[in-house]
Parts: structure tokens; sequence; C-alpha cells
């Protein structure tokens, strides 16, 4: 008997990276873009409104996402600082 091998086009998926949501974090954090990129598009919003909690909020992602308690919505990440 053969085995059928199904082939697809999709790409692998990928988690998200420690290091691109820290740099996201340092340099857009009062847009809240890495929120965004961590699947929290609610919080982003937020943050994109209030400037990032006027740099407080911000401030406080950096060191929560340097720490790793701060992650992907849909899991971990792929690599670690």
């Amino acid at each position: 008997m053969q085995k059928v091998v199904k082939k697809t086009n999709k790409p692998a998926e990928e988690g998200k990276s420690q290091l691109v949501a820290l740099l996201l974090a340092i340099f857009l954090g009062g847009l809240g873009i890495h929120r965004f990129y961590l699947g929290y598009t609610k919080y982003g919003i937020i943050q994109l409104l209030t400037a990032g909690g006027c740099g407080i909020w911000a401030l406080i992602d950096i060191i929560n996402i340097a720490t790793g308690k701060l992650g992907p919505k849909d899991g971990s990440y792929t690599d670690k600082l």
C-alpha cells in the first residue's frame, strides 16, 4: 500500500521573536507597535491613542519583554534573549 503525501503551498508558521518585540518596544513603544506584533490588538490601539500611556506603559512593556513576562498571545517566543 502506498502512502499518500499531501503537499501544501502554505509557508511554515513561525513564532514571534523576543528580540524583535524588544526592539519594537524600544524604538516604537509610544505607538504600541510591539503590542500589535505580539497579538494584543486591543492594547495596541489603546497605546497608540494614549502615546504609550505617556511613555510609562511603554517603559513597563520594555522591562516585561526583556524579562520574558510579556510574550506573544498565542504562545511562547521562538527565541529568547
